[in-house]
């Protein structure tokens, strides 16, 4: 969803709340795609302090389905995201490219909220997902997940220096 920003430039200090809907049903994140199961309207307080410049202050809550790292089971995350940036519209899109402060969320006067969610989304993803700690994973053979019991896999793994007895 694109908020429309210029209606606070009419006066410095105007503050304005918006609670638009998260539209996107997936999070393309760097590992991979992943359902977006839940989530909320996102909360945004913005003020503007005057010369196109403003703060945008808000929470968002969403939960991914993201695979366990050991057994790939699918593995709900809950995600409370604090928001809380400040936009210098003054700038042009290539200013912020050359002052590394680039904002894909804004293209004109607005703000896309999605893309917006996304920037914190992967700036809050964790390095690794587990199901639960005593995951036990899956078989390196025979792709078995061990947590709904053992593979019939031979277990040992010979010495490589002993390769010329056992042959």
């Amino acid at each position: 969803m694109q908020i429309n920003l210029s209606e606070l430039f009419t006066c410095e200090g105007k503050e304005k709340d918006y609670t638009p809907d998260i539209e996107m049903t997936c999070f393309h994140g760097p590992d991979g795609t992943y359902e977006i199961r839940e989530k909320k309207p996102v909360v945004l307080h913005v003020k503007h302090t005057g010369g196109r410049k403003l703060e945008a202050t808000g929470k968002a809550a969403l939960s991914l389905m993201i695979p366990c790292s050991r057994c790939l089971e699918l593995v709900k995350v809950d995600f409370d995201l604090d928001i809380d940036i400040s936009l210098d519209l003054n700038q042009s899109e290539e200013d912020r490219v050359e002052n590394l402060d680039e904002q894909p969320y804004i293209s004109g006067n607005y703000l896309d909220v999605d893309q917006l969610v996304r920037n914190e989304l992967l700036l809050n993803l964790p390095m690794k997902v587990l199901c639960d700690e005593n995951c036990k994973g899956i078989c390196n053979r025979c792709g078995r997940n061990l947590n709904h019991g053992d593979c019939q896999c031979e277990r040992s793994s010979p010495d490589p220096r002993m390769s010329v007895i056992q042959d």
